[in-house]
């Protein structure tokens, strides 16, 4: 069985691999990273990672599910449940 921190540690370092190829800069990314303020991530480079996980995990992600998004956490979990319903 796949334990859920494994699959979290995998989305977060996912969503870190894709804003540093958005943003041309190293990203470390913690599930507690605010998105707009912690990475310094603007809505159109927010949307050009959002392009590059759903690449990754092959998922749509919903535009009204981002939303309720603040942190890198908040995204991993909603690339989590994608996932599991995939």
């Amino acid at each position: 069985m796949i334990r859920m921190d494994t699959v979290t540690d995998l989305s977060l370092r996912e969503i870190g691999v894709a804003a540093t190829k958005v943003l041309g800069r190293a990203v470390e990314v913690r599930a507690e990273s605010h998105i707009g303020r912690d990475l310094a991530v603007d809505s159109l480079a927010l949307m050009n990672i959002i392009m590059e996980l759903e690449d990754t995990f092959d998922i749509s992600i919903p535009l009204d599910r981002l939303a309720s998004v603040e942190t890198a956490g908040d995204l991993s979990k909603l690339i989590n449940d994608l996932r599991t319903r995939a």
